[in-house]
């Protein structure tokens, strides 16, 4: 749909970006820290990946009610909601501290996760305006990349050991609480505009930029997930390991504003393309730098085209939609990633069990490959069409 202008709305972009930048640090130091522990306990890569594949599926059940749910208790109040159940959930796993119950735990964390992200880019993409979309959402994904990445790093300083890291990390999801009673608590649309088949629809209107989520969910999801216990298998130890997923969300705090700058001057479609292609070309070249110097400035390019993705893609549904399209919008794009996600974390771990730990850099650099190959398509198809 046509969208009306937008300006730039300061007094509720910056509470929005500050608070899902305090979530970010405790949901980046969720998934190395549960795959380490687990890692530490002799389960298998298919445990690990299985177990945090339950995040994902919440994410998928839940993230269709978010629209109606929000629709009925504003936005900032269902957020609210959101962190203060997350916190108990953190807390949650070293009291019941068995992988039966990390897998229901794991399960409720990413139904309030998918809470928190939903309404938070709802938010940044409506307040950034439309002259800077792009800059804004390079921006705010950065900063929340930063807080991701110091979630790993944080784990490396403070170990996986006993109450203390499940503590640190319920802290700061309270923390994040004051931020977004700063937002100005509106039903920015109507209850009834709302409906879970809004979802449905929107992917029928935009199809490129579902596929778009599906292959950055699966990426996302399996690096987060699996990347340090790769740096384990090529010989590095703990510490390392966790570093090395930090390394790789280094390039997405670094360098997505350039990406979001050429999002705003040239056609979003060829921005994914160029993105989605030399993220391929990284991963396939990763194994080859693996324990070098050069491992580093690979990992930081691989997250630079590899998140670039998905900036790229919010920048879109912004521009595309507003109102409740947008929420719908923003809901199917969670959900998308919950389907990815749950995908990616599973086939992350069977990849590298039948085809060594490089079978998770290849296995992704496959979906991006396919991805590149459809954009291509879709763009001479619309060209096509227009002539």
């Amino acid at each position: 749909m046509e969208t009306t202008a937008r300006s730039l709305d300061l007094r509720n972009l910056v509470p929005s970006c500050a608070g899902i930048t305090v979530f970010g640090l405790a949901f980046g130091m969720t998934f190395p820290l549960l795959s380490l522990i687990l890692e530490s306990r002799g389960f298998s890569e298919t445990v690990i990946g299985i177990n945090a594949a339950m995040m994902p599926i919440g994410i998928l059940f839940f993230s269709p009610l978010i629209p109606v749910i929000s629709g009925r208790l504003g936005s900032r109040n269902m957020a609210v909601i959101a962190a203060f159940l997350n916190a108990l959930i953190m807390l949650a796993y070293p009291v019941f501290d068995s992988l039966e119950a990390w897998f229901v735990l794991r399960f409720m964390q990413g139904v309030m996760i998918s809470t928190l992200f939903v309404l938070s880019e709802v938010w940044v993409v409506r307040y950034a305006g439309d002259k800077h979309r792009g800059k804004v959402v390079a921006i705010y994904g950065s900063i929340l990349s930063l807080s991701f990445g110091a979630g790993p790093a944080l784990i490396s300083w403070i170990g996986i050991e006993g109450w203390l890291p499940f503590a640190v990390g319920a802290t700061v999801l309270l923390a994040g609480v004051f931020p977004l009673l700063m937002i100005k608590n509106e039903k920015a649309e109507k209850q009834q505009e709302h409906s879970i088949s809004g979802i449905i629809s929107f992917s029928r209107k935009a199809p490129m930029l579902v596929a778009c989520v599906l292959v950055f969910s699966l990426f996302d999801a399996a690096t987060l997930a699996l990347l340090p216990v790769y740096g384990i298998r090529y010989g590095l130890d703990i510490s390392t390991s966790a570093l090395v997923l930090t390394a790789m969300i280094v390039g997405n705090t670094v360098f997505q504003f350039p990406i979001g700058w050429l999002a705003d001057k040239f056609p979003h479609r060829f921005i994914l393309t160029g993105c989605a292609v030399l993220t391929a070309v990284l991963l396939v070249l990763l194994p080859f730098t693996m324990t070098t110097v050069f491992m580093w400035p690979a990992l930081v390019l691989v997250g630079t085209f590899g998140y670039g993705v998905y900036t790229v893609s919010l920048v879109m549904l912004g521009s595309r939609f507003e109102g409740a399209e947008l929420v719908n919008g923003a809901s199917a794009f969670a959900s998308f990633w919950g389907v990815g996600a749950l995908v990616g974390a599973m086939s992350g771990g069977w990849s590298m069990i039948h085809f060594g730990p490089d079978g998770l850099p290849f296995h992704l650099a496959l979906a991006y490959c396919l991805l590149a190959v459809g954009l291509c398509y879709r763009s001479y198809s619309l060209m096509r069409s227009v002539r």
